[in-house]
C-alpha cells in the first residue's frame, strides 16, 4: 500500500445538512464510504465486480469518529483514505475530512475497520491482494 493518502473531493449538498445547514453526524459517515468506495475504484476495481466476479463482500465491523469541527452547506471538503491490512481477512482505514483540502481545517476523523467476506456465505475470506 502506497504511503501517501489516497484523497478524493466532494461538496456538502443541501441533503447532507439538518434544518441549520450543518451536516448531520451520520452523514460524514457516507463521505468516509464513498472514499473507500473511490480508492477501490482508483486502483482498478468496482464493488460490483468484487461481488460478482470474484464473490467477495467488504463489511464494516468497527467505525469510531470524532468530530473536530462542522461542515456546512456548500463547503468543498477533501476525505482522505489511508488503509493499512489488520490480518488476513481485514483491513483498517484512517480517513480524514478537510474543508478545501488537505491543508485546511479538520473537520472529522476516523478509524474503520472492514472485512472481506464471501458474498454468498458471509463467512471470512482472505483479503485480495489488491486490497493490501
Amino acid at each position: 500500500m502506497s504511503d501517501a493518502p489516497f484523497c478524493w473531493p466532494c461538496r456538502v449538498y443541501w441533503e447532507d445538512t439538518d434544518g441549520g445547514g450543518v451536516v448531520y453526524y451520520a452523514n460524514y459517515l457516507r463521505f468516509f464510504e464513498r472514499a473507500r468506495t473511490e480508492w477501490l475504484r482508483a486502483r482498478g476495481h468496482e464493488q460490483r465486480d468484487i461481488a460478482e466476479k470474484l464473490g467477495l463482500l467488504f463489511v464494516v465491523l468497527r467505525v469510531e469518529v470524532d468530530y473536530r469541527s462542522a461542515a456546512r452547506l456548500d463547503d468543498q471538503l477533501v476525505v482522505s483514505c489511508e488503509p493499512r491490512a489488520a490480518g488476513r481477512v481485514s483491513i483498517e482505514f484512517q480517513q480524514r475530512i478537510h474543508r478545501n483540502g488537505l491543508d485546511g481545517q479538520l473537520v472529522a476523523e476516523a478509524r474503520v475497520r472492514a472485512a472481506c467476506v464471501d458474498a454468498r456465505t458471509l463467512r471470512p475470506r482472505r483479503l485480495p491482494e489488491f486490497a493490501l
